[in-house]
């Protein structure tokens, strides 16, 4: 899959595409199902494909702080887009400029000028452009062939960003898993850590989370895909390590009868069911007497999985 930045126009001869625009965060079931109309509508047209997303997202440039939290990175969101069957994922930077399109700016400038845009698929209810000033009803008077997907519902209600987040936030991992169609995955490479871990008989794969603020926090059952791991059982802890005097978002995972070397490697790391929270001890022995009984929870859990 071809990957661009920017909105620069685009060349005379190119024959336009089909495309989609949103967040696409988490690439739930409501997403899936728009990316399988646009590949849908591609192949009925003989045009090229591609997704149209923002960085930041808009929350995170009109409300930082308060903006929720990330549940993939770009470049995780990339990766699904490809394995959706989608040609290109065109970025774009939300910064003043583009906040400050109109609607019709947005569709001038992004939708015909860059991508030359044939057909539009939006989720229902999209509205883009400044003040949200655009919708299906500007798209179809501006020309473009539109295609609204209705969204997908879970226990009678839309599956959103915002259930998953819930869901994941509130250890719920039986309902972000039927939302999104599978675990819920963070990936990373291993960094070096302070091998703490390793002394108290506990080695662990470190993988720093580049967010403000993690989307699921504590302790879980884990299965590890990565070089040569496929769905390695384990157990994870993601959080900032109180008793240690951590600090910044981390994600510890000690995989169960392993001793290989990770560091550098690129892992997956799908969570399987939330043990508790993360809890600041009193001392290092009763921690280490705590991992131990969660080792053991984690073991049965991942044997029935």
């Amino acid at each position: 899959m071809l990957i661009r930045r920017g909105i620069a126009p685009c060349r005379n001869a190119d024959p336009g595409r089909a495309v989609a625009i949103g967040n696409f965060d988490g690439l739930h079931l409501g997403h899936q199902a728009i990316l399988a109309e646009l590949r849908e509508r591609g192949l009925e047209s003989r045009l090229p494909t591609a997704v149209v997303c923002f960085e930041p997202q808009p929350k995170e440039y009109f409300q930082p702080a308060a903006a929720p939290a990330r549940l993939m990175r770009l470049r995780d969101k990339a990766a699904g887009i490809a394995e959706a069957g989608i040609d290109e994922l065109r970025v774009l930077r939300f910064d003043a400029r583009l906040a400050g399109f109109e609607a019709q700016a947005f569709m001038d400038r992004v939708l015909t000028g860059a991508l030359r845009a044939r057909q539009v698929v939006i989720g229902e209810g999209f509205r883009f452009g400044k003040a949200r000033g655009g919708d299906i009803e500007s798209l179809s008077h501006a020309g473009f062939a539109v295609h609204a997907v209705p969204p997908r519902l879970h226990g009678g209600e839309p599956v959103s960003s915002t259930r998953v987040r819930a869901a994941l936030a509130a250890g719920r991992l039986d309902e972000a898993r039927a939302l999104l169609g599978r675990d819920y995955r963070i990936s990373g490479r291993v960094i070096e850590g302070e091998r703490l871990g390793r002394r108290l008989g506990f080695r662990t794969a470190n993988l720093r989370l580049q967010r403000r603020v993690s989307p699921v926090a504590g302790i879980f059952a884990v299965r590890v895909s990565g070089p040569g791991l496929d769905r390695h059982g384990g157990i994870a802890s993601v959080g900032t390590r109180p008793t240690v005097g951590g600090c910044g978002w981390l994600l510890e995972v000690h995989l169960f009868d392993y001793d290989g070397d990770l560091y550098g490697a690129l892992l997956d790391v799908d969570f399987i069911a939330r043990l508790r929270d993360e809890v600041r001890f009193d001392s290092v022995e009763a921690m280490t007497a705590q991992m131990n009984d969660d080792a053991r929870l984690a073991r049965q859990l991942l044997a029935h999985d």
